[in-house]
């Protein structure tokens, strides 16, 4: 017999319920916003009191960590000293410090007694140090952890090879402008190693390498690139190549392929008619075992190639662009640059709105003179236009979101991967940027009857003031200025139109205009072929709409593309085309058959733990861009474009 006692004793239960449970209180609970830690110090452009000693030991390339030691001067009467880790470098565009890799500091007083700090709360790269009454110096220890693989960030240190950036292993005082913080760097590197740098002074005494005292600003943008296995080359003009590489005989060269190199010297000169540094090193590591980067300085550049990229001359020359593009950077970046790309220290955020013409305007001349000196062929600086230029035929992003917009891309999406590149859009003021740019040469070219081009913007843009290596700023006003100088046009509308407003047509005009046209064939261009030749990839994005590698791992997948459409996004794998185990020459088969017929191409796709079937309705065949010229016309404004200027003037053109 079941009991029944529930509401016998529900009575008693209400009777002893407290009588404050059941009132509720007349409002939520609102707290106040607490205030913040008072800001950091605003730079003053005044002298900082005394000179920095900053030893650095990276001859450990077993676990990649550099050990510093950092002697700071310090103000007679200074409480507190607030210092600075590098967060907005110059040509990252976006708060790129290296704080993550930051350890064990410490902070003494020059007897030894430690110093309590504390990070600031809200600029996380600065730390405030209390200092005791008569504190005259201070000395920082602290080791910067390299990353040893991809997934820890871009490998600097390898066994052979030392990547040494200045912003990884130093601190420098808040209040002042870079400019005005001197500082006196020693590095160790392995014995017998090479040392390359734009820096001066450079002296080797006990296992150690000494500079001049300099700057915090050129320290900081005066990289080192060390080496086991190097050599400097010469190419006139206070230019030097300092390669080094995972091995000896990789840096073999051919005298007519360093002459490329010499011939970009040339050809920059002719271009922008001055040079703005006394010298100027190339940095260039051959190697796959560092990260890539191709990074610009005023008197020097940071670049990476595939090993055999010198060996295999011909198969390696689509990888050869970054060393001219980085070159174009010394005047178009460094010594012209955006007015809010310059800040006084690294800790003030940049303005990266005008990237476009920065990067933009730099690609467009790193092909140009890649092409116009030979350190790329001109078949190969074409294949690199149409891939960029047949991008944008098939990219929805393009449709919500503006060239200036993506200038904002490495700040808030910090360069990762994302689902659908393709709608979200990258950082396409380079790439697109350029085709605009190539398209106001042409404008130019057809108003002056070919009289003139871009080459005179650069000129009188660029070219001011030969030997001047500090920062000349500039606003949008002023680059429209210059083009009307040189043609008067509607420069203002024009940029307006193809920079700030998204949903423009495909940027092809300035091709169109320089007696080409994009094309699609169902074979690669030669630039595209060597690039999936070398990453192992396939891609097939303006046929199905996917990038995948060698397993048949998606990579990408374009938004409302055919594969989208038909369910296959990034992260999946297919495991067979048309009832055959995958492979990429299976698929590119597949896809030939299908075209003009109405038979699907069936696949089993792999995600996660489900393996299922999919069928792909697509008939157009394989399609790749390609540049061809337009008509009978033997030299159009690409052409014309193109050719050499340095070798023309040695002779008398």
């Amino acid at each position: 017999m079941k009991k029944s006692f529930g509401f016998a004793i529900f009575p008693l239960l209400a009777a002893s319920m407290p009588v404050l449970a059941q009132v509720q209180p007349a409002t939520n609970s609102r707290p106040a916003t607490a205030p913040l830690p008072p800001p950091l110090p605003e730079p003053q452009d005044v002298p900082y009191a005394g000179t920095i000693a900053l030893d650095v030991d990276a001859s450990d390339v077993v676990t990649g960590a550099m050990r510093v030691i950092e002697t700071i001067p310090v103000a007679q009467g200074t409480q507190r000293l607030t210092l600075l880790s590098p967060r907005w470098l110059p040509g990252k565009h976006g708060p790129r410090g290296p704080l993550a890799e930051l350890t064990g500091l410490t902070f003494t007083a020059a007897d030894g007694t430690a110093l309590r700090w504390r990070r600031d709360p809200v600029a996380v790269e600065a730390f405030h140090v209390d200092l005791p009454a008569g504190t005259r110096e201070i000395v920082a220890k602290f080791i910067y952890t390299s990353p040893l693989r991809d997934a820890e960030g871009r490998v600097a240190v390898t066994r052979e090879i030392s990547n040494l950036q200045w912003e990884t292993v130093s601190l420098y005082p808040a209040g002042h402008y870079v400019r005005q913080i001197r500082v006196r760097p020693t590095v160790r590197f392995p014995a017998n190693w090479s040392v390359f740098t734009a820096l001066e002074g450079q002296k080797a005494s006990a296992g150690r390498t000494a500079f001049a005292e300099t700057d915090y600003e050129t320290l900081i943008d005066s990289p080192i690139f060390a080496g086991a296995y190097a050599q400097r080359f010469d190419l006139g003009r206070n230019v030097a190549l300092d390669v080094v590489a995972d091995k000896p005989g990789l840096l073999a060269i051919r005298p007519e392929n360093l002459r490329t190199y010499r011939n970009l010297v040339e050809e920059a000169q002719v271009l922008f008619s001055a040079q703005h540094f006394d010298h100027y090193d190339f940095l260039l590591a051959l190697t796959d075992r560092m990260g890539g980067i191709g990074l610009e300085h005023h008197r020097s550049s940071e670049s990476q190639m595939e090993p055999r990229t010198w060996v295999d001359w011909a198969a390696n020359d689509w990888d050869r662009n970054v060393v001219p593009h980085e070159f174009v950077h010394s005047w178009n970046g460094k010594f012209r640059r955006p007015a809010r790309l310059w800040t006084p220290d690294y800790s003030r955020p940049m303005q990266g709105d005008l990237l476009w013409i920065y990067e933009g305007q730099t690609q467009f001349w790193g092909n140009v003179l890649a092409a116009r000196s030979g350190v790329q062929t001109k078949d190969t600086v074409l294949g690199m236009i149409a891939t960029t230029a047949g991008l944008y035929t098939q990219y929805p992003g393009r449709a919500w979101r503006s060239v200036e917009d993506t200038t904002f891309d490495p700040v808030f999406a910090a360069r990762k991967p994302k689902p659908f590149s393709s709608l979200a859009r990258n950082e396409e003021y380079y790439g697109e940027g350029m085709l605009v740019w190539l398209e106001a040469d042409q404008i130019i070219r057809a108003g002056t009857g070919g009289a003139k081009g871009l080459d005179d913007f650069a000129r009188a843009f660029f070219g001011v003031r030969p030997g001047d290596w500090g920062v000349m700023p500039y606003e949008l006003d002023d680059v429209v200025a210059a083009l009307q100088a040189i043609y008067p046009y509607d420069w203002a509308g024009f940029l307006a139109t193809r920079i700030q407003s998204p949903g423009q047509p495909a940027p092809l005009a300035g091709i169109e205009q320089g007696g080409y046209k994009l094309v699609w064939r169902d074979t690669p261009n030669a630039y595209d072929k060597a690039r999936m030749d070398e990453t192992k990839t396939l891609n097939l994005n303006h046929s199905i709409g996917l990038t995948l590698d060698k397993a048949g791992a998606v990579s990408a997948s374009r938004w409302d593309g055919p594969a989208m459409r038909a369910g296959i996004v990034t992260g999946m794998q297919i495991v067979s085309v048309n009832g055959v185990t995958y492979d990429g020459e299976g698929l590119k088969a597949a896809i030939t058959a299908a075209k003009g017929t109405a038979a699907p191409i069936a696949l089993v796709v792999k995600r996660d733990d489900q393996v299922y079937p999919l069928t792909i309705d697509y008939h157009d065949g394989l399609r790749w861009p390609w540049l061809e010229r337009a008509g009978d016309v033997a030299t159009g404004g690409l052409d014309r474009l193109f050719a050499p200027r340095a070798t023309a003037r040695s002779k008398g053109a």
